[in-house]
This record gives structure tokens, C-alpha cells and sequence, in this order.
């Protein structure tokens, strides 16, 4: 019952973009190389994901259930930015999202489409959870990536559009960190070059009725069994690849 409490209270958090302005944290985020890691900001009401037939906050993981099965003749689509590709700016410039977005998400998309062709499509964040030990070849880091990405897009937005945590979230994240000013320090230190070579994700997910910050290799996410860092319910993610950003 707590458990449900607390990924019900997550939802009501994620659903009201509570997560004050990440943009605005001073860029806290650690260069990599010559590159740069921004500070995302405003969780939203989940990936924008534009899977035929299945509801766009089911992507949370099992915040809310998916409401409709699909077809295995049902294809993974390249969701739209929710905002304009300079929108971030300066903290990501239009190039980068382009390039991100355009190219690096796509490629996610249709090697998923490829993976999964004349086999069953289910809602993104079910396939998650059997994505490391299923055993079918381009999910893990396709599908991995389709739903990182899918994420990632929603809890971002432009500067000044974050607003306040929730009483809720906010005492959260006191409990588990200490205070927001130490969840910043602590959030920075796991998107820091040393902690996580090459590519992977930081995520804040919720563990039972807390909050913790966990890391995941290359396009492993929270929702799969097995994910290094534990598993959980991700409310907050940040892509650490040099790709993902210029510095300037």
C-alpha cells in the first residue's frame, strides 16, 4: 500500500511538471571531454511517445497502466519535440537537438521497428522489463533507447517554465538527500565524467516509497529486470553521451 501511495504521489508530481527549473541550476552539470552536460528541468506527464494505441503516460512504467493493447502490426514512431528545437538555448543549441533527435532517436525508433517486425509491439515501458534477459536481439538497446529518448524529451523545458516541487516531492526529496541544494550536488556527482565512461543514463527513480539516483550503461533504463543501480520507476533522466550535447 505505501508502495502505491508513493508511485501515486510520483505521478501527481510528474503530471504537474513540479520539478523546478533544472535548467537554471547554473548548468551544474560537469563538462565530458569538451562537452557538456546541462541540467535538465520540469518532469511532465511522461514520454511523448506516439506508439499507435497506447496512452503517453503509461510510459512512465507502470505509474499508469497502458489502456490499450496493440496490434504486432502497430509500429514505434518518432515522437515530435514538445517544444522548438532552439528552446533550450543556450543551454542546448538547435544543432544538437536536431542531431539528437532527428538522427540518434530515429535510428532507435527503426531498429526497434526492425527488431520487432511480424512479432508482437507492446507499450514501450512493457517491453522494458523483459528487455535484458528476453533474449530478442536490438530490444535491449533499441527499445532501451526509444524509451530513454521518448523520456527524455518530456522532462525538459525551456528556462522559467519549471516551477516549484510539490510539497509532496519536495519532502521527498529532503528525506532521501537532504535537501534539494544536496539532491543538485549529488545529481551533478553521477553525470560527472569519472562516474560514468562512455554512454549511459543518471535517472531519479522512485524505490518503494523513496527517491534515489541510479545510473544505467549504454540504453539500460530502471524499468528492466535486472538494471544495474536497481529497479524502479524513473521520474528524472539525463542522457551522459557526448553526442547528446555541445559545449559553447
Amino acid at each position: 500500500r505505501r508502495e502505491g501511495t508513493a508511485r501515486a504521489r510520483a505521478a501527481e508530481d510528474v503530471e504537474a511538471r513540479s520539478v523546478p527549473s533544472l535548467v537554471d541550476f547554473k548548468k551544474m552539470m560537469l563538462m565530458r571531454s569538451v562537452l557538456f552536460l546541462p541540467c535538465v528541468a520540469a518532469l511532465s506527464g511522461g514520454p511523448a511517445s506516439k506508439k499507435v494505441g497506447v496512452d503517453r503516460r503509461a510510459l512512465l512504467g507502470g505509474v499508469f497502466p497502458a489502456l490499450i493493447a496493440t496490434s504486432a502490426s502497430a509500429a514505434y514512431v518518432l515522437p515530435d519535440l514538445p517544444y522548438p528545437y532552439e528552446a533550450l538555448e543556450p543551454s542546448i543549441d538547435a544543432a544538437t537537438m536536431k542531431l539528437h533527435h532527428d538522427k540518434h532517436h530515429a535510428t532507435y525508433v527503426t531498429g526497434l521497428n526492425n527488431a520487432l517486425e511480424g512479432k508482437p509491439q507492446p507499450p514501450i515501458a512493457d517491453l522494458m522489463k523483459d528487455a535484458i534477459s528476453g533474449g530478442v536481439k536490438g530490444v535491449r538497446n533499441s527499445g532501451g533507447g526509444v524509451y530513454n529518448h521518448d523520456f527524455f524529451w518530456e522532462v525538459m523545458a525551456p528556462k522559467g517554465k519549471g516551477g516549484d516541487p510539490s510539497a509532496d516531492l519536495a519532502k521527498a526529496i529532503d528525506t532521501a538527500f537532504g535537501s534539494m541544494d544536496a539532491f543538485k550536488e549529488q545529481w551533478a556527482a553521477a553525470a560527472a565524467p569519472a562516474a560514468r565512461f562512455g554512454s549511459g543514463w543518471v535517472w531519479l527513480i522512485v524505490d518503494g516509497n523513496a527517491l534515489k539516483i541510479t545510473s544505467t550503461p549504454n540504453q539500460d533504463n530502471p524499468l528492466m529486470k535486472g538494471a544495474e543501480g536497481g529497479e524502479g520507476i524513473p521520474i528524472l533522466g539525463i542522457d551522459v553521451w557526448e553526442h547528446a550535447y555541445v559545449y559553447f
